[in-house]
């Protein structure tokens, strides 16, 4: 019955707007007569002498004309009631501040009425304020509570962990919100100051740890984690938690992708592996990437793969003059292409093999790029293992055409997308990668016109091939998930993160060799466990199956090089790789690129791993068992 009462005013929007806006002056004009007539009676308690009732009713009408005057030139009659905000409370007081004023002053130098009391000024003012302001608080108060509880089915009751800024909006969104079947029962917060303390209603409950005697006495069926800022071992302790009690874990969206509009803050998901994985958000300097994509001619290779795609959603957001998406591959670069074409900005799909010299040669003709970001690589370890020659062609290969046509051209940066599987490589992939790097370092110092650059990383995680999307689907089959071995490690990046500090790398004036830190290694064994537990399950339903080390593969990945200086950037997770002089002069150096490059060309696969282990002293040692070691860190 209240929610039907109630619902002219949910359809006040729907009707002309002259309609709309006469009924709001009509309201106000109430409001102004009543408050101004309250004046007068509390004035002079309740007995208002018969002068001052002349008074009172010859004023009233200048009054009404005044201040419907001034709230019609402030636009005070286009607001909607039911979404009242301090911010309109605050637009109320400003105005009815004019309106008063203007109001005195015509009573004062123009009317100047004999014997009126000063005083009714004031009391007009505070009653004005309090009317108005308190009955358009308590219609939206009356719609987030009363009838959006008669007008919504069932609700689910939920704790939330966070009784911060995110948890505070989320409570907000969630009591105006009628579509959201969520009834919080209160908050948890490790912060000791905040027990007790009430958030629209709601109170802080207590810590984490006090989820399982919660859950039981208030019959939870659901977390909510609004922690944006927690790191993992944070999310990881709600979500044991929760899961341990039986309840069902649901996070906040990432906040900058709320900040970016891409998400609302309701739009809550289940938590995913990478939350368990996360890391702190980025911060980048953006006004130094600005300046070196703004307004430029920009290339990128791969741009169909998963970090190339990236790179070129993260190029849009700096405006460059261009966007050059170059891939051999028809459908990934349709489906880039298709998704990006919308934003309004230059781009330019073109089909491409970074092998092939003379395509890519008109390619740069045509579109004369300044920034190369070559992201193209064959990247999966045991088939590279099996076709060292196509390894060799593509990725080193591909990274020497592209690089001396970026030279040739003068573009001013070229960026190789390199990998932690460069360092000591025990792979037909990695040891490419490292040649790549080795050649670009040479390169460098014949073409003074282009900064060339490499930047390297870990895994990423959800890309394509990549282990997290196999695990995903070994559990949807219902298992066995498969894990080469117990002792395997690696690092983990999300996607973004990692074409975020490409970027970033590539925009500084110095260093050839820029290394990402990675964070903390994860154990392939506890990711796999962790998927198995989000998606529901236990190890006893899904179980693990160890099939062993690949050809190619070692156990813990590395980040530097032993015999390489690593030292800080302007970016404190941006490490520049000072690399160690060649066994080899340049010239011998780029005579062997040359043999091996014939030798690939030829499908001679014995004679490139050989060569491979030429260029790279370090290539085939066993690294297998080495300890992982943190990156070090000279300089200040």
């Amino acid at each position: 019955m209240g929610a039907s009462t109630f619902g002219w005013i949910e359809q006040l929007h729907k009707i002309p707007r002259w309609a709309r806006v006469t009924l709001l002056v009509a309201i106000h004009g109430i409001f102004f007569t009543l408050a101004y007539m309250m004046a007068f009676v509390l004035r002079f308690d309740f007995q208002v002498p018969a002068q001052h009732q002349s008074l009172m009713w010859s004023g009233l009408l200048p009054m009404l004309a005044v201040k419907l005057s001034i709230f019609a030139a402030l636009r005070m009659f286009q607001g909607w009631w039911k979404y009242v905000s301090l911010y309109d409370l605050v637009s109320l007081f400003r105005a009815l501040m004019a309106a008063s004023g203007a109001w005195l002053a015509l009573n004062f130098f123009l009317l100047q009425p004999s014997g009126f009391p000063r005083s009714i000024y004031i009391l007009d003012f505070v009653l004005c304020l309090f009317l108005i302001g308190g009955v358009r608080g308590s219609l939206r108060l009356f719609r987030e509570t009363v009838a959006n509880r008669l007008q919504s089915g069932p609700q689910v009751p939920v704790l939330i962990a966070g009784a911060g800024d995110t948890g505070e909006a989320l409570m907000r969104e969630i009591a105006r919100n009628r579509n959201i079947a969520f009834r919080p029962v209160g908050f948890l917060d490790d912060d000791p100051y905040k027990l007790g303390l009430r958030l629209h209603g709601a109170r802080v409950l207590g810590t984490m740890d006090a989820m399982p005697s919660l859950v039981e006495k208030h019959g939870i069926k659901e977390v909510i984690i609004a922690m944006p800022s927690a790191d993992r071992k944070q999310i990881r302790r709600v979500v044991d938690m929760a899961h341990r009690t039986g309840v069902k874990a649901r996070i906040v969206p990432a906040f900058e992708a709320v900040v970016e509009g891409n998400v609302s803050v309701t739009q809550l998901r289940e938590v995913a592996i990478t939350d368990l994985l996360g890391r702190a958000p980025v911060e980048l300097d953006t006004v130094a990437i600005g300046r070196f994509l703004e307004g430029r001619r920009v290339l990128v290779t791969g741009a169909g793969g998963s970090i190339g795609s990236e790179i070129c959603r993260q190029v849009l957001r700096f405006n460059p003059d261009r966007l050059v998406l170059v891939d051999s591959a028809e459908t990934p670069l349709f489906l880039i292409h298709r998704e990006l074409r919308d934003r309004g900005q230059t781009l330019h799909p073109t089909i491409a093999d970074v092998t092939h010299r003379d395509r890519m040669a008109r390619v740069f003709e045509e579109h004369r790029p300044e920034v190369v970001l070559h992201a193209a690589a064959y990247k999966h370890v045991p088939l590279m293992e099996a076709h060292p020659s196509e390894a060799a062609l593509n990725n080193l290969g591909g990274t020497r055409v592209v690089a001396e046509l970026a030279s040739e051209h003068k573009a001013r940066a070229f960026v190789l997308i390199s990998t932690d599987k460069a360092v000591n490589p025990t792979s037909v992939m990695g040891a490419t990668k490292r040649a790549s790097e080795i050649f670009l370092h040479h390169h460098a110092a014949t073409a003074p016109d282009t900064k060339f650059c490499a930047v390297r990383f870990g895994n990423v995680l959800g890309s394509n091939g990549s282990v997290i999307p196999i695990f995903r689907r070994q559990i949807k089959n219902g298992g066995p998930v498969t894990v080469t071995h117990p002792e395997m490690t690696r690092y983990f990046m999300t996607i973004p993160e990692a074409t975020q500090l490409v970027l970033q790398a590539a925009s500084f004036d110095s260093g050839d060799l820029f290394i990402l830190d990675m964070g903390e290694p994860v154990k392939i064994v506890d990711l796999a466990r962790d998927m198995i537990r989000l998606s529901g399950f236990s190890v006893d339903e899904i179980p693990i199956e160890f099939s062993g080390v690949r050809p190619g593969e070692k156990l813990f990945e590395e980040l530097t090089l032993d015999r390489e200086n690593v030292e800080r950037t302007g970016h404190e997770k941006i490490f520049v790789g000072k690399q160690s002089a060649s066994v080899k002069s340049p010239e011998d150096t780029i005579a062997a690129i040359e043999a091996l490059l014939k030798a690939a060309a030829d499908g001679e696969d014995c004679v490139v791993v050989e060569a491979l282990r030429g260029l790279i002293p370090t290539y085939g040692e066993d690294h297998r068992e080495a300890t992982v070691v943190p990156l070090r860190r000279t300089g200040s």
